[in-house]
């Protein structure tokens, strides 16, 4: 009778030697393969184009057009946005993890969110724009019951859903849930111990989360804070299906200088435009490694 080694190898009885094929490192390829494909040739597409001129020769002049005002306007909009989106999707998920962290892991209450939380978080692009165009757009079903039946128009200073201020409304509809869905665990991971531990010592509720739940938590909500930063910063379809008229974000940018009619000739100006994204999703890819490394020890 053949048995099976618990640590992986071959089993017993079996003539087959572990060769090549059995190595941990093919585990990885296919990890290895998705960072080549989806990090590795855009980051060389955008080295590629961002210093060559549209005859091929080395140029640093695309470098230099990112310190034209319009871009450094689409920039700052672009942080300005994510920012804003990413605390205020952080707050109101962390609290909404707060409410469930005291319900049951496996009740029909959790377990329903956890769902609606996952379809959500992935609840974006030109569906969600749609949503929110049908809803409360100019014609949208509240505007008109809110103008037609109490007087309300939502628009009277101008058709702000159509502008960058009007994406952050769509962006918080998929930042909550998403933030809920990585949080959550961290806020699982908090041991009743150290609860019991505060109580014994003449602690109160106030002071086990001063002085012992926030310190813990911190990292993870810093980290999905940035997780948060990160999903809206590098979001498009959303923004290119609501202010299809504006080019006020970064990724809008990047389209424009690919398509526009009035660019012609700086089309390389999209490779350079892209660098300075990968720099800045680098720099948070780096901090939230940094933060994950801290709340790691906790939830060991």
């Amino acid at each position: 009778m053949t048995t099976v080694d618990p640590r992986g190898t071959a089993p017993r009885g079996s003539t087959r030697t572990p060769g090549v094929l059995a190595s941990p490192i093919w585990g990885v390829v296919p990890f290895a393969l998705y960072v080549l494909l989806f990090l590795g040739l855009p980051t060389a597409l955008a080295l590629g184009t961002g210093f060559v001129d549209s005859e091929g020769a080395f140029t640093l002049d695309n470098i230099a057009a990112l310190a034209d005002p319009f871009v450094v306007s689409g920039v700052m909009t672009s942080i300005v946005l994510s920012a804003v989106t990413a605390v205020v999707g952080a707050v109101l998920g962390a609290l909404v993890c707060y409410a469930l962290i005291g319900t049951r892991p496996e009740g029909p209450l959790r377990s329903g969110i956890d769902a609606v939380s996952g379809v959500l978080a992935q609840f974006g692009g030109v569906m969600l724009a749609f949503a929110f165009v049908a809803t409360i757009g100019i014609q949208g079903f509240i505007t008109v019951l809110l103008r037609d039946r109490l007087g309300i128009d939502i628009f009277a200073d101008g058709v702000w859903l159509y502008e960058a201020p009007g994406l952050v409304l769509p962006y918080i509809y998929f930042q909550v849930p998403l933030m809920i869905i990585i949080f959550m665990p961290a806020l699982e991971a908090l041991k009743p111990q150290w609860a019991e531990a505060s109580a014994t010592l003449g602690g109160t509720t106030a002071t086990f989360w001063w002085r012992i739940g926030l310190p813990v938590l911190a990292p993870s909500f810093l980290g999905s804070l940035l997780l948060l930063f990160a999903n809206a910063f590098s979001s498009y379809a959303t923004a290119a299906a609501l202010t299809s008229q504006g080019q006020s974000i970064v990724p809008l940018q990047i389209r424009a200088a690919l398509t526009s009619e009035t660019l012609l000739g700086r089309e390389n100006l999209a490779g350079a435009l892209a660098l300075a994204m990968i720099v800045v999703m680098a720099v948070v890819m780096a901090l939230y490694a940094l933060l994950q490394r801290r709340a790691s020890r906790w939830q060991r």
